[in-house]
């Protein structure tokens, strides 16, 4: 009980150091590592839990993340930290925690977006992280989700950060604007991921379809490194800034990023809602200067069934002031995690208790 009880306002350390080699790595400080290690061993005692509706309607609250080596499940355990309030917690105007009261929000490691959909879906966890894109396929059908049926019970909390979009090729190859990838080999990301829906549509709103390019459908590292051998001619990616792999690329070949914007990204922006403009900074990658493009965000999620005091609680400790501190010192990515954007490009409902909570603030009718 008392590793439960530990949960509340953590204070973690995160910085971005370089490997041997010089390459720009992330890497993970001490007190991160402790919550990765306290949030897999909750992890594991929560799965041998049989009995499902146990933590539905006791007080643990599950967020199904990412894997451990991600972005999703640091920034996952860090709102499950600002919105738990153990019981005998000190008081919030104490200084203590000021998460719901008596509730133990835990995250847990999963395979990411899809999975995370279904995972609510199913009712097998209480919340979820995914990208605004995937989570639009599993609620109306689309893509991978054509077959299954359920997700329309999907609910938003809130928006949290951008996922960029980013579109590599090779500098000097040619190729400087997307109109120009007629005819070349490009890859869409893996069939029947988000990032293969997006690039697919963000390709048809500048008059491509499957057909006047080469597609392919790679994963991040095979599409690095054809790009590298100049075995592809361009590749999508929908992530946080800075990609990893895409920064180790950057080192070791002359590349650039192609801009997302304009008349097409207007029109794109129209039929499917989730994608919102953005800019990925300059600097962020070896030799390549501020692009404007695209981002979807990535969503706090729940099922419509989750009790809307409840979700409106969750809602309103996410948004407490003293989350801040949490997001802020927990992960660059947090610094992103802002109310004034957590409405930004949706395209799924808000549960009935986050609408409450928003509308009590003024940022919504």
């Amino acid at each position: 009980m008392n590793a439960i009880t530990a949960w509340g306002p953590w204070s973690f350390g995160w910085s971005l150091g370089k490997s041997n080699d010089g390459q720009k790595r992330k890497r993970l400080q001490g007190p991160i590592r402790a919550l990765v290690c306290f949030v897999a061993a909750t992890t594991i005692l929560l799965s041998f839990q049989s009995n499902q509706s146990w933590a539905a309607d006791g007080g643990y609250f599950r967020i199904a993340t990412g894997a451990t080596d991600g972005t999703y499940f640091p920034i996952g355990a860090l709102i499950g930290s600002a919105v738990s309030n153990p019981p005998g917690s000190r008081d919030c105007a104490d200084g203590g925690s000021c998460g719901v009261p008596g509730l133990i929000a835990v995250g847990q490691a999963t395979k990411g977006s899809v999975e995370n959909v279904n995972l609510i879906a199913s009712n097998a966890v209480e919340s979820g992280l995914s990208q605004a894109d995937v989570a639009y396929m599993a609620y109306f059908g689309l893509g991978r989700f054509k077959e299954q049926a359920g997700h329309g019970s999907l609910r938003v909390i809130a928006r949290l950060f951008p996922e960029f979009v980013h579109l590599a090729v090779r500098k000097h190859s040619g190729i400087y604007a997307l109109e120009d990838l007629r005819d070349r080999r490009v890859s869409l990301g893996v069939k029947g991921s988000g990032t293969n829906f997006d690039a697919a549509a963000i390709m048809a709103a500048h008059g491509l379809n499957e057909g006047d390019y080469k597609a392919r459908h790679f994963d991040l590292g095979e599409s690095a490194d054809g790009l590298r051998l100049g075995k592809l001619d361009a590749f999508f990616i929908i992530a946080g800034a800075p990609v990893p792999a895409l920064a180790d690329l950057a080192e070791q070949a002359n590349i650039t990023l192609l801009p997302i914007a304009g008349t097409a990204g207007t029109n794109l922006r129209r039929k499917y809602p989730f994608f919102v403009p953005a800019k990925i900074p300059g600097g962020l990658y070896r030799n390549i200067a501020a692009t404007q493009t695209l981002s979807v965000g990535a969503l706090w999620l729940v099922s419509e069934h989750l009790d809307p005091k409840k979700a409106y609680e969750l809602t309103k400790a996410l948004w407490h002031p003293s989350t801040r501190k949490v997001l802020d010192n927990g992960h660059p990515v947090g610094r992103l995690i802002r109310p004034e954007s957590a409405l930004a490009g949706l395209s799924l409902p808000l549960h009935e208790g986050a609408k409450r909570y928003y509308r009590e603030i003024g940022a919504l009718p």
